[in-house]
């Protein structure tokens, strides 16, 4: 048996192994796959992290040692079968060219830069910092991944039948120890591992442990660029662990017993269950058994915005969220956002935020683990789904956001749904398929198994390549439901550039994309690879030629449902024509955000969320025409700097 053709432009030597499906039923086997040659992540002449590079996590494979030679008789081959820890459980690719229009069709890569299971284990959560290095920024973004239990568990006991060989267990069992390349233990790892990986060197070094994660793993990881820390859900214990820019454990916020009750919920404290994989209660193939703290208090999701931190909770998500203060610690104002509504009451694994007020969210199917390694997730009914704020908010509804969500078409499958737990937003293309980093977060990119598998289309999808694709979805943002179903208006790249392997599910994880343009587009300041003195864009005179083209009249603030609102009124005296406003906090530790759309006759309101009552914030902003914008790449605004001295009373719920 050989593989098929990869998502990347393949090279020679390599050997992929991963659970198949055969006519008698699903039988993990050592395939030779002769796709790419594979190793250990190595040291970089050149970065490895581009503005638009996309990182990747998912199963890495498996093999059977000694399978050439033959096993014994009466061996079951399923009891013979390991993590593969010479294959990649991370990818990073450059997906800046993808060939030409979108038309539902596998794109092909260059290879990615790969970090193997034996070095880092099984990951799912990823973020990236702000390379800042040596106090100095440099562009270049280091990335880190955390370690799962979301792609199974996988435990051994010492060699007992002298085949060279642990054995395998479904059981807990005496002296049992997680498997090579389940956590990366041989290079000092846990399930409560972050590994960071140099941005330029490509080097792997343990970042932050855990290390009372006895085996759950953790959720997902979030970067604060404010303060400079980071932020990991802990599937154990259900708290959100605040780390510092060095690795160090600073403090918690426990979800369930500080959060649940700013909601008129009961407190919930973690029960204290442990994975004991030495105990005969433990199942390998029971994810109940493996000691997740209380659904009520699992965090999944982490995502930092506009000065707050945003989490998903438990099975039946709901979308919380709790205020940075200006030192970077934990606000205490936790907050309920909205509880997500979908088909399925599956998990929220990852949540994204565009530069439009757009909240994405990816669910992920339930925790499974087959002991043949064929299905790690419920897969075939995971949405991906976007939100954003009600505006005005409406008073006769429980939450701030809209109550229905927009719904993307994940894959080819009936029903469009196979999320499979991992979003993100990537720049624009441009017709041809190349990357335009003049456009911020015009496409959704997420994860997703079985992506091109659909039967009744299978004709027209012959042409695009492959059918059995797990990977990652790129479409265009403004492409939801009905738009884009079937996704023929969607490009798609393979995990891992194997395609014999239709019936697996939940093999593929988590994705972030290095997008550095916060802030940047619709400004006429020095900007690589943009419009440079003295070549500004078409219609735009330079700063110097500029008259002041806006004045804040007045302000008037309110308290609502989300804190602070300031209500601006402008004074467009240059006859600038700008009917929009883009809003950004130069003030550290406080956050500022911008609703969505803006009535005629109507002010302009920002939101002010981390600040003290009566500090003067200082909010930059962009005053610029939505036609401009619309029509895509850089578009004249009106830059200035607003001091606000916002009221001394605080806004309370």
């Amino acid at each position: 048996m050989s593989g098929g053709r990869g998502s990347f432009v393949p090279s020679h030597g390599g050997r992929l192994r991963r659970a198949i499906a055969t006519s008698s039923g699903i039988l993990a086997l050592a395939l030779y796959a002769g796709l790419w040659l594979g190793g250990v992540a190595k040291a970089q002449e050149t970065q490895i992290i581009y503005p638009g590079s996309m990182a990747v996590t998912g199963f890495p494979g498996t093999v059977i040692p000694g399978f050439d030679e033959g096993l014994p008789p009466g061996v079951d081959p399923v009891d013979e079968t390991f993590i593969d820890t010479t294959r990649a459980s991370l990818r990073i690719f450059d997906v800046s060219h993808l060939g030409g229009p979108a038309s539902g069709q596998l794109v092909f890569t260059p290879p990615p830069f790969e970090v193997p299971a034996g070095q880092i284990g099984e990951v799912f959560g990823l973020t990236y910092d702000d390379g800042v290095r040596e106090g100095m920024p440099s562009g270049i973004p280091n990335l880190y991944a955390a370690a799962t239990s979301l792609h199974g568990l996988e435990i051994v006991t010492p060699d007992a039948d002298s085949d060279g060989r642990p054995e395998r267990q479904r059981r807990g069992a005496a002296g049992a120890t997680f498997m090579d390349g389940q956590f990366g233990t041989e290079n000092g790892g846990g399930p409560g591992t972050i590994w960071k990986i140099d941005g330029i060197t490509g080097a792997v070094s343990k970042f932050a442990d855990i290390d009372t994660n006895s085996g759950p793993g953790i959720g997902n990881l979030a970067f604060d660029p404010i303060h400079r820390e980071f932020f990991a859900s802990d599937l154990d214990t259900g708290l959100i662990h605040r780390i510092d820019a060095n690795g160090h454990l600073i403090d918690t916020f426990d979800h369930g017993v500080a959060g649940r009750p700013a909601h008129g919920l009961a407190p919930v404290a973690d029960d204290g269950a442990v994975m004991d994989i030495q105990g005969a209660a433990f199942d390998t193939e029971d994810p109940e058994t493996w000691g997740y703290t209380q659904d009520e208090r699992r965090v999944w999701a982490v995502s930092y915005h506009g000065g707050r931190l945003y989490y998903s909770v438990g099975e039946e998500s709901e979308i919380w969220s709790v205020g940075i203060a200006r030192d970077g610690t934990f606000a205490g104002d936790p907050r309920w956002e909205l509880m997500v509504r979908a088909d399925k009451d599956y998990a929220v694994t990852d949540i994204a935020f565009d530069n439009k007020g757009f909240m994405y969210l990816a669910q992920r199917g339930p925790v499974e683990n087959r002991y043949d390694y064929s299905r790690f997730a419920d897969s075939g009914k995971g949405e991906l789904i976007r939100y954003w704020r009600e505006d005005p908010d409406d008073p006769a509804t429980e939450s701030v956001w809209v109550e229905v969500p927009q719904e993307y078409a994940v894959g080819f499958p009936q029903g469009n749904r196979q999320s499979a737990g991992g979003v993100d937003l990537q720049y624009g293309y441009d017709a041809e398929g190349n990357l335009d980093t003049s456009v911020c977060t015009d496409t959704v990119v997420n994860t997703g198994d079985k992506l091109r598998d659909n039967p009744e289309l299978a004709e027209r999808l012959a042409a695009g390549g492959p059918f059995a694709v797990h990977g990652v979805q790129l479409t265009p943002s403004a492409l939801v439901k009905p738009a884009n179903v079937p996704p023929f208006g969607s490009w798609f790249v393979d995990f891992d550039g194997y395609f014999e392997d239709p019936e697996v599910e939940g093999h593929v994880g988590d994705i972030r994309i290095w997008r550095p343009c916060e802030g940047r587009a619709g400004y006429y300041e020095e900007i690589p690879g943009g419009y440079l003195p003295p070549f500004y864009p078409p219609d735009f005179p330079p700063p110097g030629n500029l008259p002041p083209c806006v004045d804040v009249e007045d302000v008037h603030y309110y308290c609502t449902p989300r804190g602070l609102q300031a209500d601006l009124y402008l004074h467009d005296h240059a006859g600038f024509g700008g009917d929009s406003i883009k809003a950004q906090s130069r003030t550290p530790g406080v956050g500022v955000t911008t609703p969505m759309s803006h009535v005629p006759g109507k002010p302009y309101t920002i939101d002010i969320t981390g600040h003290y009552p009566g500090d003067t914030v200082n909010v930059g902003l962009c005053f610029y025409r939505k036609s401009d914008q619309d029509k895509g790449g850089y578009y004249p605004c009106c830059k200035m700097t607003l001091p606000l001295r916002t009221p001394a009373v605080s806004c309370e719920r």
